[in-house]
């Protein structure tokens, strides 16, 4: 009888979030009898609530060793895989759950959270479809069948499937998190921006919805969303520098590519600081990123007017090294939207190297130098690119909230 009040307590104490208390209490039951796989269970999930990872796989391999005829462990040690970022693994242990209960909606979720880890939509499309055949109530595998359509590109599947999860639960966040990210996806961001202020109404710390919010309110601007739809879409254009030799005038393209991006960045600091500003928006946006807006609306200003006044001095360096300062635009937001830390300490230092050039040409009265600095600093599209792939930031998986229930 005391286990079993210690097993529920450990439950209880984990749905409250509180798995260190949880892991206390499981420690204790474990110590008067070692061979409890549901106590090995639930300790996991109190361990991989601590970010213990190492521990609590242990704990979950113990689990199935004494249970592995039973769904339950397979289960969790899927939750600590996934929740440790092993997305291959998570599913590994998610299909030898299935194998001893198909008809487990949970596991189901399982596949789908794992298989979005991994970025493999049409499986979690499919894994959220299997659980929802079995759970049409599901609110949380409706959404994640909506975000997986969503990825794919098919708008009315998504659409349908974040509604039925909204119809399910309409104070649910993750279904607003799915509506949202539909709508932005599909070209709704007002909709969307209305989504993820519900999402950050009912979980204030879910930091994934402030950012998509930004991202929604920057593409309710017309200008914004097409300049940056065509920024997106050019992201492969370095590969035809192999073309370059057999047909010279490719180098249009590419001049229009880095003027797209250019005006692309101008217009998110624009938008970005005057939403830095607002009042009902203001508290959404980190100092950095304002600062960052800020110097890339500077910095066009300052650029243009060097630029006047080396056309009216007759002062050559001077006016190339506004037009190269103008252009710093494109690396200072490039540098600003790296995930990973050394690529982003590599871009910083890439446009003070191009900074420096700009001000040693006016200083030697060598244009050129000048010059080479805005072709250089327009082009930084596809330094980055190369600087992205080299320094890749670190991945994370999403938030899960785990079950406690065997």
């Amino acid at each position: 009888m005391r286990t079993a009040e210690s097993l529920q307590r450990a439950r209880t104490l984990l749905q409250l979030s509180r798995p260190a208390e949880a892991e206390r209490e499981l420690r204790g039951v474990l110590a008067a009898e070692p061979e409890q796989e549901l106590a090995h269970c639930l300790l996991a999930l109190a361990l991989i609530g601590q970010g213990k990872a190492g521990e609590a796989a242990e704990e979950a391999r113990e689990a199935v060793r004494l249970a592995p005829e039973s769904w339950y462990p397979h289960y969790v040690a899927g939750q600590v895989h996934y929740r440790s970022g092993q997305a291959d693994l998570a599913v590994r242990a998610g299909e030898a759950a299935l194998a001893h209960a198909p008809g487990e909606a949970a596991v189901w979720e399982l596949l789908a959270r794992a298989h979005a880890l991994a970025g493999r939509w049409r499986q979690m499309a499919r894994a959220a479809g299997s659980g929802l055949a079995l759970d049409p109530e599901s609110c949380d595998l409706a959404a994640l069948q909506s975000m997986a359509h969503t990825r794919l590109g098919e708008a009315e599947p998504a659409r349908r499937a974040a509604a039925h999860a909204l119809r399910l639960d309409p104070e649910s966040a993750i279904a607003h998190l799915a509506a949202g990210r539909a709508a932005l996806a599909f070209g709704e961001p007002g909709a969307a921006a209305g989504h993820f202020r519900e999402v950050l109404r009912l979980d204030p710390g879910f930091g994934q919805a402030r950012d998509l919010l930004v991202t929604a309110l920057k593409e309710r601007n017309p200008l914004h969303r097409r300049l940056s739809a065509l920024r997106r879409s050019y992201r492969g254009g370095w590969r035809l520098l192999f073309l370059l030799p057999a047909v010279p005038p490719l180098i249009v393209v590419f001049v229009l590519i880095a003027v797209t991006h250019w005006l692309a960045w101008v217009a998110e600091s624009v938008t970005v600081l005057r939403l830095a500003r607002a009042r009902a928006t203001r508290l959404l946006f980190e100092g950095a990123e304002a600062r960052v807006a800020a110097v890339c609306c500077v910095l066009p200003v300052a650029g243009a007017a060097a630029l006047a006044l080396g056309i009216a001095l007759g002062a050559e360096a001077l006016g190339t090294a506004g037009a190269a300062v103008m252009a710093l635009v494109t690396p200072v937001q490039e540098a600003a939207h790296t995930g990973s830390h050394a690529g982003r300490a590599v871009l910083y230092a890439w446009t003070l190297l191009l900074a420096v050039a700009a001000v040693v040409a006016v200083v030697t009265g060598v244009p050129p130098v000048a010059l080479m600095a805005a072709y250089a600093a327009l082009a930084t599209i596809w330094v980055a690119a190369w600087v992205r792939r080299a320094a890749p930031p670190a991945s994370a998986p999403t938030s899960v909230s785990a079950s406690a229930s065997g």
